[in-house]
């Protein structure tokens, strides 16, 4: 039986269906019971923990045979990257007592860089205390998430423009959807393997914002363009979500690495790159949909 967290997001409920489909058991882990629904429903076992309390997780890991760990942090939270260090250690506190033999954990494209990275330090944070725990640990580096362009699909229905703190806009990088992030933390806890492995995980092929503009544009069948937006409008930007100024501070400080080449997966050479299958086409044609 595997523990996957993070089910009620995208990530984790992929990785959660990609095992129950292949008949593996699963538990998975919620901070409410309701939220469980869909999955009990499919024979998932239900535990009901929050990643800071080390008791709950402790009982949510044992007997399992691994765990997938996706540790959003909270982004509305002042102390944002405190905070992740406290669920950092809870969740090594658990690991320990419950015995948990393997983990797969959701990280990210930079987390080898020491500073530069803004909110990404939060994963540097949890890499680094759970490669401490001297199990098989996969650190799953993800590339920028496909998906983070569902912020900007108003203006580009609307306007037929693309906002974009990506620049300059011609430059491609590295992107993935989170299908394809899911997918392969399923297969990896059925995967064995000794000591840590950090796995960058890239989507089929690198996107620029003009790629993206270009796909949107082909799929609403009318022109859309990106816009580089100012650095000087970023925060504003980023204030219309509900960010803390530590977080809006953060998300700037790893757009800035983003463009600057400063993350990018070629920092560590100890990496082993996969690519997903999953193009933006189908992420586009998702995110027009809902």
């Amino acid at each position: 039986m595997f523990v996957v967290t993070g089910v009620t997001g995208r990530t984790g409920a992929v990785a959660a269906q990609a095992l129950i489909d292949a008949g593996v058991a699963v538990r998975v882990v919620v901070r409410d019971r309701a939220k469980a629904v869909r999955w009990a429903a499919q024979g998932a076992e239900v535990a009901v923990a929050d990643l800071a309390d080390s008791a709950a997780l402790t009982r949510a890991f044992t007997g399992a045979r691994g765990a997938y760990l996706v540790k959003p942090p909270n982004y509305a939270l002042e102390n944002l990257f405190e905070h992740a260090d406290v669920t950092a250690r809870a969740v090594a506190d658990a690991v320990r007592a419950a015995g948990l033999p393997k983990l797969v954990l959701l990280s990210s494209v930079g987390a080898d860089r020491p500073d530069g990275t803004g909110v990404i330090a939060t994963n540097r944070t949890a890499e680094q205390r759970l490669a401490e725990l001297g199990i098989p640990v996969v650190f799953l580096r993800a590339a920028y998430f496909m998906e983070n362009w569902a912020r900007v699909v108003d203006p580009v229905r609307t306007q037929g423009i693309l906002p974009s703190l990506l620049v300059p806009v011609e430059r491609a990088i590295p992107m993935v959807a989170t299908e394809d992030i899911g997918r392969i933390a399923a297969d990896l806890l059925r995967e064995d393997w000794a000591g840590i492995r950090k796995i960058g995980l890239a989507g089929p092929m690198a996107y620029s914002p003009g790629d993206i503009a270009a796909i949107f544009a082909r799929a609403l069948n009318r022109p859309v363009r990106p816009v580089a937006l100012e650095p000087s409008a970023w925060a504003g930007v980023l204030a219309t979500n509900p960010f803390s100024s530590v977080a809006i501070d953060g998300f700037i400080e790893l757009n800035r690495g983003l463009n600057s080449g400063h993350i990018d997966f070629g920092s560590d050479d100890t990496v082993e790159l996969r690519h997903g299958r999953v193009p933006f086409e189908q992420v586009a044609e998702e995110i027009l949909r809902a």
